[in-house]
């Protein structure tokens, strides 16, 4: 009976809402915007939004946005102000629902917003996006004829996948600059582990890419292969790994953490439900270090944070991405879905890492030109890797 009411009450405010804002509604600067079946997508959208959002938002907020900017795309960014609730047409919709096995026609990028635009996060080696010459931090603008602005990630990523061989082009600033890339679509096969050897005395090597539904298992033959090689400390690099499945990180994490939780996710009113470790399968603890940089995101900063906060692993490098929202996909009436910002996730030790990120225990500053050939595999020099070598040299001696 509570939820009834509950849903009828909400109904009725938003009947009100749409009486008393109609004429808005209809007509912004004298045209009219929205149709029938707009006004009733954009009902929807709002009843979502107002009952789910991670945060209190008005309805009164919500269609004043709308009746200024005349879509719901606008509305949600400038009413939430969050990059990451945005609305999918069905083809994006569509397209993601194939985006966690690692197999896709595509460029190749990792993709996510940063500063309110539509931002490379990084491109994955071996790929047409790598080999065109596309950077960590560089900012699309356009695909095809379409504008960015108020662009899911889902979105941008479906219009950027399609069938290998065919072309699609990119506009992109970096810094002053902005210019057309045309890139040809390729099979892109993401693997999650893409190093695995023995650098030093005692000392294995794991960098992990992306966050996907094959990692676990990949992570752990790596394992499996350096322990049988003598690893008595571990380097794992998540520099340049933008994320990827919740799932895939709590299973990383699983492997090393004994007991206790991993991660929180905290709704609108504060209540936290936390992923806790289990005992079972858990390895033995040995000195390990993380590297991080302000390309690592997401799943990367649960993991990072995690093996932190429980006191498993000391993290080296520069600041994270800074993303510690969680999204729900909310399919709609009209064959689309709406990303919606539900939760937070705190790390293992209640930190809020959201557009802060996660600062190492050793803060190490490296040059643009360093960071692209550490990516690339072409440094001679890798500051970072050597002092995370140090590190845990000293830590297996007991020093």
């Amino acid at each position: 009976m509570k939820r009834r009411i509950a849903i009828l009450g909400a109904a009725t405010i938003l009947l009100v809402a749409a009486l008393i804002y109609g004429s808005v509604l209809f007509t912004v600067g004298g045209e009219q915007t929205a149709r029938a079946g707009d006004l009733e997508n954009l009902l929807e959208v709002v009843a979502l939004v107002r009952s789910r959002f991670y945060r209190q938002v008005e309805v009164a907020d919500l269609l004043d946005a709308y009746a200024r900017t005349g879509s719901i795309q606008g509305m949600l960014a400038e009413a939430l102000e969050d990059p990451y609730t945005r609305l999918m047409d069905q083809h994006a919709y569509e397209s993601l629902m194939s985006d966690t096995s690692g197999v896709f026609g595509g460029i190749g990028i990792v993709i996510g917003i940063r500063d309110s635009e539509l931002t490379i996060i990084s491109p994955i080696k071996g790929t047409p996006g790598e080999r065109a010459g596309l950077r960590g931090n560089d900012k699309i603008i356009r695909i095809g004829e379409r504008s960015t602005e108020f662009m899911t990630t889902d979105e941008a990523a479906s219009l950027m996948r399609g069938e290998p061989g065919t072309e699609v082009t990119i506009t992109i600033r970096r810094d002053d600059e902005e210019f057309d890339v045309t890139i040809i679509r390729d099979i892109i096969n993401v693997m999650s582990i893409e190093e695995v050897e023995m650098i030093g005395q005692g000392i294995g090597y794991i960098r992990l890419t992306s966050f996907s539904d094959r990692t676990y298992h990949e992570l752990v033959s790596a394992l499996n292969q350096l322990e049988a090689e003598g690893m008595e400390g571990l380097i794992l690099d998540l520099r340049f790994n933008p994320g990827g499945t919740l799932g895939a990180a709590i299973q990383v994490a699983d492997e090393f953490i004994a007991s206790g939780p991993i991660v929180y996710l905290q709704n609108r009113n504060g209540d936290r439900v936390s992923w806790d470790a289990l005992e079972e399968g858990t390895r033995k603890p040995i000195p390990m270090v993380i590297l991080v940089n302000g390309s690592s995101a997401s799943a990367s900063e649960i993991v990072a944070g995690a093996l932190r906060d429980h006191g498993l692993a000391v993290l080296v490098g520069t600041q994270t991405f800074g993303k510690g929202l969680v999204q729900t996909v909310v399919p709609l009436r009209d064959g689309g879905a709406l990303s919606l910002t539900e939760q937070v996730y705190l790390t293992a030790g209640g930190h809020d890492i959201n557009r802060s990120g996660i600062e190492p225990d050793y803060v190490l500053e490296i040059s643009d030109e360093e960071l692209e050939a550490i990516f690339l595999g072409e440094a001679d020099v890798d500051r970072q890797l050597e002092m995370a070598v140090e590190i845990i040299t000293a830590q297996i001696k007991g020093e």
